[in-house]
């Protein structure tokens, strides 16, 4: 594979640059501006209403120009009295028309202000909100999940992970697309939109504090840049990446990452199986998907397995985890189990199971 060199990189850079924003999920999903609508309607019905009992009560309203009370004059004095303007030119004279005012026109000048100056408010401190929310959210992030490339890779991947119980609130996905990154914090994970290979973009996203990083990006030499930056900001995580062409793959362990999926051949290889046997894709396909039928899944060894076979777990055993080693379920060198073991089992998936995640590091070879 040949990687891009230094100008063409810098280039690459550039096109994507985007302001790097931090958007995190809502509960309420509410256009702005249709708030404001909201609110200016409920302003104008006030302010309708308010007309029209002036205007029920015109003849108890005294002019200062002559004449009586129009409706057009109605609308006019609801309009200064709502908004405190207040000119003199026309006032109650009548003591029914004060009274009204005290009881009813008082009040929906105070309703009406409400409405203006909380929605002004409103405006005015959704920034200061929103930076409170992204401090506290940065304060209490530890040991998440990084999802670089929201597309059907990395929102497959991430399902798969969420489906083992990892919360969504332990998720935070990087993209340069703003319409993929809204489309992340809908599904309720936390999004940064910019270029993941600018190491400012991925400490924004705290990848120094995550425990494992999910590359799925659609080129292999961005995920070999991504690779290479993510860890050197982090040298613990576990770091698994995705290419498309299987050549690519050395070079990516080489970059850093602790385990590569070649996509092309791994469906070229499920195509093949299929056409060999569809039967055997079927049971493949469904091992693949998570939550349904049967999963292919790690655990740990109970204690009432130690001292057993693989072939003697009430699970079909396909791997046993041993140290940095992982043995087949017939290797002579498993012997009896141990505790300290992981297996790698096939199980029918049953609603409410849970599977314990493996947090260890992978071996780097």
């Amino acid at each position: 594979m040949k990687l891009p060199g230094h100008d063409a990189i810098a280039r690459q850079a550039d096109e994507h640059l985007v302001t790097h924003r931090v958007k995190l999920p809502r509960k309420v999903v509410e256009h702005p501006f249709r708030q404001v609508a909201k609110r200016l309607s409920i302003a104008l019905l006030v302010l309708v209403v308010t007309a029209l009992i002036v205007y029920a009560d015109r003849d108890g309203y005294n002019d200062n120009a002559g004449g009586g009370i129009s409706l057009l004059d109605a609308f006019y004095y609801a309009t200064v009295t709502l908004s405190t303007t207040g000119y003199g030119d026309i006032t109650p004279a009548s003591e029914s028309a004060r009274l009204t005012n005290i009881l009813v026109i008082t009040p929906l000048r105070v309703l009406f202000l409400i409405i203006l100056v909380g929605t002004t408010l409103e405006a005015l401190t959704e920034r200061t909100r929103e930076e409170w929310r992204l401090t506290r959210w940065r304060s209490t992030l530890r040991d998440h999940t990084v999802v670089v490339g929201f597309g059907t890779k990395g929102r497959s991947a991430i399902r798969t992970v969420c489906a083992t119980g990892l919360k969504k609130e332990q998720v935070v996905v990087v993209d340069p697309s703003s319409k993929v990154v809204d489309a992340a914090a809908a599904e309720g994970y936390a999004g940064i939109v910019g270029d993941a290979t600018r190491s400012e973009v991925l400490k924004r996203a705290e990848v120094h504090k995550a425990r494992q990083i999910i590359i799925a990006t659609q080129r292999d030499d961005t995920a070999v840049l991504v690779t290479l930056t993510a860890r050197q900001l982090n040298r613990g995580a576990k770091i698994v990446a995705a290419v498309r062409e299987e050549e690519n793959a050395p070079l990516l362990k080489q970059s850093g990452a602790d385990a590569v999926i070649t996509s092309a051949s791994a469906a070229g290889r499920l195509l093949g199986l299929s056409v060999l046997s569809p039967s055997a894709g079927m049971v493949m396909e469904d091992l693949i998907q998570q939550g349904t039928g049967l999963d292919l899944v790690e655990r740990p060894v109970v204690k009432a397995e130690v001292g057993k076979t693989p072939r003697e777990v009430a699970d079909l055993v396909v791997s046993v985890i041993r140290g940095h080693r992982v043995l087949g379920y017939d290797d002579p060198a498993i012997g009896r189990l141990e505790l300290a073991d992981r297996l790698i089992t096939i199980v029918r998936k049953t609603p409410g199971a849970q599977v314990t995640p493996d947090i260890r590091p992978l071996p780097r070879t």
